[in-house]
């Protein structure tokens, strides 16, 4: 029987980290028996979608890592004790550094799913190394957005208000599944009961939020730059610019209305396949709105011409006057800017360019599998499963298995894992404190530390605790260091403030090493310990946004501010308003150079030129029919959740298709086919779905692990990166084409 008492935690499987509360069971205490969304909540206040209640399925799966492994040299794996496994890995990766430098260590992950706080205490780990290359999952997803974000904008996080928006438009999302903005079921629904409020949809499947929409734009996969371009040109030819907004905060205005001059609209919604009427309405709709909301994602973000259609939906926000009014587009105030502009570095073999410190995942394999001086040697992941959800995953392994030396630092024994030199288990989300960094609620923006629920088992660590041995055992952080910050905690939290605050500001060799150091000295309880890093995060909060921490509470000077906000954060288990923003302030978050909007980016209006210009693409009679790898579903979720029992529905991950695709191939539901790719012919079980587009098919993620059952270890459904080609990507940011994968069906 589960116990009586409920406990603050929140939902991991998707960035909105709604808040829940949990009891705890079964054997040990150790299961999470029963969920319901925690009404004290600042941000999320008791929503919660169903994917939650099987959050068990996460915490106590059969693949669960409690014992360091070394891999022997006949492929096998050996236990091998925690002193050992931090001396083994330390003196290799320090080997490396020390023959090759330290840009030959390369750092995978540091964020997703909730699992936030490891990020922040491995950048202690890598300046140890000398480490600067790293990636992410947000380099498969979200850096053309951040890229041209940036130039335009001078800042990269900007979000909407679709509370209070009249037009909502999304643009290859399907919030209802992929979530992502607040309460996002309520909220679609009360825009779509609204008869004053207009839903717009940009998706080639009819998804739920499609289907609540009142304009669908179905369009032919990869289209969605010809259909923006078609929108901007009718606004700009209808005279629904916003001048009077353009003439106060935007420069160049000039460059983008002659190439908008220039779009040929009929052409275009030809090429989507969408009557022309129906995108008249569209832009009609969009240019009259009082408040216009949008949101892009992965369906134009893992795409051809994704990183042109994030300048197209930025110009159409900024030609329209979408910005800086309620129900419009904002720049939050964050406690952890994840998002940035490009850096002047470029990857050392490949050159790709660096977007928010980030390099692109599609040419990782490219800066290893090479004999060039500066390739990555040696790799740390953490948290992350690259092995499976990077592109073209034959190859990736091939580059895995390159290598010098791989850790991995993770929770269960991933495809990832499988490859490395050695393993290093860490605590679950539940085992340690975990934080929400994913802060872009405005005008009250929250943050959460929410507290362990139980220790971790016996020869499993939190990342925190790691990283510390590991940057101590390379010398990084000795007891030297260490002794006055445990001097100064011993009188108080606020001669703990000062003597913190000396060691960051003041001495670099400290600064680098400052999470080991708070985690080390500062004194909190073992259900809060891992949220040590966060003092240094809230002290450069306060230092950064004064006004709006005044606004919430957390006003005097900014070591005053950080210590009360710090002091909220640990009081405030189920999460605090950090920052309470205003409108009128968003304009002025405009950080370009001269304050300015800059609507022109030259390389961007080239592209949209040679879009329009461009005869259609003729399909390779080989591979006629256009895969979507990687849908979101009623039980997908990424690879977090590795036990295919957590699926109530869709078990199997089926190839859903149009009836018309199903007819001519003489195939129903539940038959198997034969889907193939350039890169691999794989056997899928179809599901014939009326919300499919004759000519594309869609794959859900999160399937292809493997995973032990009752006759071993066994793989459920088709893992999508097998299918996919690491040389598909942005020609200007290296984000992958998942979305578009040409593929071929046959029955079998």
């Amino acid at each position: 029987m589960p116990g009586t008492d409920w406990k603050p935690t929140a939902c991991i499987l998707c960035e909105c980290n709604c808040g829940l509360e949990v009891q705890l069971g079964g054997e040990g205490g150790r299961h999470l028996v029963r969920f319901r969304g925690d009404r004290r909540h600042p941000a999320s206040r008791g929503y919660a979608c169903e994917k939650a209640h099987r959050l068990d399925h996460y915490q106590n799966g059969l693949d669960r890592l409690t014992t360091p492994l070394r891999r022997r040299p006949d492929g096998t794996f050996e236990v091998i004790d925690w002193d050992t496994a931090i001396r083994e890995v330390s003196a290799r990766l320090a080997a490396v550094r020390d023959s090759h430098g330290g840009d030959a260590i390369f750092y995978y992950g540091g964020g997703g799913q909730g699992n936030h706080l490891p990020g922040a205490y491995a950048t202690a780990t890598r300046r140890a190394l000398g480490s600067t290359f790293r990636s992410s999952a947000l380099a498969q997803e979200k850096t053309g957005e951040f890229w041209v974000a940036h130039r335009m904008f001078g800042t990269a996080m900007m979000r909407a208000d679709f509370a209070h928006c009249d037009v909502a438009l999304f643009l290859g999302k399907n919030p209802w599944q992929s979530h992502s903005i607040p309460h996002a079921r309520v909220t679609l629904k009360a825009i779509a009961k609204d008869p004053a409020r207009t839903l717009i949809v940009v998706d080639p499947r009819r998804t739920e939020t499609a289907e609540l929409a009142d304009i669908h734009l179905q369009l032919r996969p990869g289209t969605d730059a010809h259909l923006l371009a078609a929108v901007l040109a009718i606004l700009l030819e209808e005279g629904l610019l916003d001048r009077a907004f353009l003439e106060a905060h935007a420069v160049d205005l000039g460059p983008v209305e002659a190439a908008l001059r220039a779009v040929n609209v009929a052409d275009c919604c030809a090429r989507t396949g969408i009557d022309e009427p129906l995108v008249r309405r569209t832009a009609r709709a969009i240019g009259n709105a009082r408040a216009l909301a949008s949101f892009e994602d992965l369906g134009v973000q893992m795409n051809r011409n994704s990183t042109l259609v994030s300048y197209l939906h930025r110009l159409l926000v900024a030609l329209t006057g979408n910005v800086g009014k309620e129900g419009t587009t904002y720049v939050p105030t964050s406690i952890v800017a994840i998002a940035g502009g490009a850096s002047r570095r470029k990857s050392p073999v490949v050159e790709a360019p660096i977007i928010s410190g980030l390099v692109p995942c599609n040419v990782i394999a490219d800066e290893i599998l090479t004999d060039h001086p500066m390739r990555y040697r040696a790799m740390i992941v953490e948290a992350a499963n690259p092995a499976h959800s990077v592109a073209d995953s034959k190859r990736f392994r091939e580059a895995l298995a390159a290598l010098d030396t791989l850790v991995v630092i993770d929770v269960a024994m991933s495809e990832t894992a499988r490859l490395a030199h050695y393993v290093l288990p860490a605590a679950t989300q539940f085992e340690k404190a975990e934080a929400t960094f994913f802060n872009f609620d405005f005008p009250r923006n929250c943050f959460q530390l929410r507290p362990r629920l139980m220790a971790p088992p016996a020869g499993a660590l939190p990342e925190a605790e790691i990283h510390a041995r590991l940057c101590q055992a390379l010398g990084a952080v000795t007891e030297e260091d260490l002794a006055p910050l445990r001097a100064a905690a011993a009188k108080g939290p606020e001669a703990y403030a000062e003597a913190a605050a000396s060691c960051l500001i003041g001495d670099p060799r400290l600064a680098s090493q400052a999470p080991v150091l708070l985690y080390r000295t500062l004194p909190l309880p073992p259900e809060a310990r891992e949220g040590a890093v966060l003092f240094a995060l809230a002290l450069r909060a306060a230092m950064q946004s004064p006004v709006p921490l005044a606004r919430a509470g957390f006003g005097g000077s900014p070591f005053e501010a950080a210590a009360a906000l710090f002091r909220a954060i640990l009081e405030n288990p189920w999460g605090v308003v950090f920052a309470v923003d205003e409108w009128s302030e968003v304009i002025g978050r405009i950080a370009t150079p001269d304050g300015k909007i800059h609507l022109a980016l030259p390389d961007l209006l080239e592209e949209l030129g040679k879009v329009g210009r461009a005869a259609p693409e003729a399909p390779d009679p080989s591979f006629p029919v256009v895969l979507s790898a990687g849908e979101r579903r009623s039980f997908t979720a990424n690879t977090i959740i590795r036990d295919p029992a957590w699926r109530r529905t869709d078990g199997e991950g089926a190839l859903r298709m149009s009836p018309g695709d199903a007819a001519t191939l003489g195939v129903v539901t539940g038959d198997p086919v034969r889907l193939s790719t350039r890169r691999d012919s794989l056997v899928a079980t179809v599901e014939v779905s009326d919300t499919m587009r004759d000519g594309h098919v869609s794959l859900p993620n999160g399937l292809g692990l493997s995973y032990p059952g009752a006759s071993g270890e066994a793989i459920t459904g088709i893992a999508p990166n097998e299918l996919t080609a690491g040389e598909d990507r942005d020609p200007f940011v290296g984000t992958p084409w998942h979305k578009g994968v040409p593929a071929r069906i046959e029955r079998v």
